[in-house]
């Protein structure tokens, strides 16, 4: 047997004296030790895992200092908090900091005194920002939830795809990327973004057993707001609501504290102060309940989240089941509740619809960036969404396709400069194809989300079909769906009857379409039905994804 590596016992120490831990999981083990043997690596991690102790205790046994990205500032606020608690010598640098804690911060980079660096991707395109970490060697570069480096993914941050430029400025220190939400799909693009083809890949698992899923299907908004305040009442213990808008999230506080109940809200329009002050209030367990959009928990370290309630359906599985995700951390059982307004759709195809540059936008971001200012060698992106009074993210996005389609260039200063004089229609006809391309993507993610809302099989699975297509993935038993199969089959074993198997594929009494006929659905065309359960149809299509239907919208061909 080989002898352990030199560090080994060190980690055992530092595992148990400054983290509190006996003993590592197995997944935690592969991941470190293929950083510590200096491999690049991409691990896909549950939620609740124990990703963080994956770079924390490498960033204690390496000779240099270790880099943090991380997408959002709750994120990096709750991690760097807590490692400054345990004594270990940290610094984050993001644009919500005040003028005092920034030059703090500044001054433990240039100095090297900050074992650990949290930032922001944005930030870290900043040249004099890289050239402060440069000063000082970087060890481990870790990129905190990198399913946003995929572009085609459910969360992509253009900013993300600077990271590779900045790794190659840093003196190419090992790479690790840690996420809970990757398809392959998503892997393969992370690791083209990076240019890290020949990465460790650690597939540690996405099923919790310990979160029961359940859908609720609601007729009206009324009935959301009722069914949520029951909920909200019922369930026992800290849980998150979560919202798709500012306006939802601000009604439903208003409500829930009219109610009686202890709650805090969180969401991006808030003063940065408000924001802390809310997490905190929550982490510390002053406030029973967090009403928020998405800017709140991706990476939120808190194990005794009991429930999570969806008051509104996200864009993709992938979304939901990344919220979903914060609850139950501690191993112990969880409640993670969908509640199904089919108009809520309309929402997020508004959202996914804002979320592109048009045309008249990118060929306005390409013309602004051949006058420079008169100040300046050229436009950085910052100034350039300041400039042109847009939304941050489709600015982005206009610059990414024009970067990727070879129109733009940005050099070492990060300043962005013509590579053509004009967009002809011929120039633009890639990137219409491209745009087109996800438009298309974007809604397939949602369709496939409605399906499951819809669907009678296993939530579990459908999850880890997601993530996983290839493999196969027993029932959970124990998600709302599973439980309605099992209650039925012991009303049909009470009644003398025999469920047969494969019940689930065949159509129930009344229902005029069976398994493998050629079926019409208004708005979609012709189809064949793939699947029959208790409460919708799949249907494949020739041309398109897979799509579950209520049964009054699927007639024979």
């Amino acid at each position: 047997m080989a002898a352990p590596p030199h560090w080994a016992s060190k980690l055992q120490t530092l595992l148990r004296r400054r983290f509190g831990h006996d003993h590592l999981r197995p997944s935690q083990e592969e991941v470190i030790r293929h950083v510590m043997a200096g491999h690049d690596t991409l691990a896909l991690m549950a939620t609740g895992a124990g990703k963080s102790l994956c770079y924390q205790l490498p960033a204690l046994l390496l000779e240099g200092r270790t880099l943090v990205v991380s997408p959002l500032v709750a994120l990096m606020k709750d991690q760097h908090d807590k490692l400054r608690a345990l004594g270990i010598p940290v610094a984050q640098r993001h644009s919500s900091q005040l003028a005092a804690e920034a030059e703090r911060a500044s001054q433990a980079i240039q100095d090297g005194s900050a074992r650990i660096v949290f930032t922001t991707p944005e930030r870290l395109t900043t040249p004099g920002f890289l050239q402060d970490l440069c000063a000082h060697p970087v060890s481990l570069l870790v990129v905190d939830e990198a399913h946003c480096i995929a572009e085609w993914g459910h969360d992509f941050r253009p900013a993300f795809l600077e990271i590779g430029t900045a790794l190659r400025r840093l003196g190419r220190p090992v790479v690790l990327a840690l996420t809970a939400t990757a398809t392959p799909d998503d892997v393969a693009d992370v690791m083209r973004q990076l240019d890290l083809t020949d990465m460790q890949v650690v597939h540690a698992g996405l099923y919790r057993p310990n979160l029961r899923h359940a859908v609720d299907h609601i007729d009206s908004e009324a009935a959301q707001q009722a069914r949520l305040l029951t909920l909200a009442n019922a369930l026992q213990g800290q849980g998150i609501v979560y919202t798709s808008t500012v306006k939802a999230a601000e009604a439903i506080h208003a409500r829930l504290v009219e109610n009686g109940e202890s709650a805090a809200l969180y969401h991006g329009h808030l003063p940065r102060g408000r924001r802390h002050a809310a997490q905190d209030e929550f982490m510390q367990g002053h406030a029973r309940l967090m009403v928020a959009t998405p800017a709140f928990g991706l990476g939120i370290d808190k194990p005794d989240i009991r429930f999570v309630i969806q008051h509104q359906m996200p864009a993709s599985l992938a979304s939901y089941y990344q919220s979903a995700g914060r609850a139950g951390r501690d191993g112990q059982g969880a409640q993670c509740t969908l509640l199904y307004l089919a108009q809520d759709r309309r929402i997020q195809q508004f959202f996914l619809a804002s979320q592109l540059p048009s045309v008249d936008e990118l060929k306005a971001v390409h013309e602004l960036i051949g006058q420079p200012p008169a100040d300046s060698p050229g436009w950085r992106l910052e100034e350039l969404e300041r400039a042109l009074g847009r939304p941050r993210q489709r600015v982005q996005r206009a610059v990414v396709l024009l970067r990727r389609h070879g129109l733009l260039a940005r050099d070492r200063s990060g300043v962005l400069r013509q590579r053509a004089p004009r967009i002809d229609d011929e120039a633009l006809a890639p990137l219409l194809e491209e745009h087109a391309a996800r438009k298309a993507h974007d809604r397939a993610q949602l369709e496939e989300l409605v399906a499951y809302c819809q669907s009678g099989r296993c939530r579990w699975q459908m999850l880890l079909q997601h993530f996983d297509p290839e493999v196969a993935h027993a029932p959970c038993g124990h998600c709302d769906n599973c439980e309605r199969m099992q209650a039925a089959q012991a009303e049909a074993d009470r009644a003398g009857t025999e469920t047969p198997a494969g019940a689930a594929e065949s159509p129930p009494p009344g229902r005029a379409v069976r398994m493998g006929d050629a079926v019409r659905v208004p708005r979609y065309g012709r189809g064949r039905v793939i699947g029959i359960d208790d409460v919708g149809i799949t249907v494949s299509f020739a041309r398109g994804p897979d799509r579950c239907f209520l049964p009054r919208y699927v007639r024979p061909a």
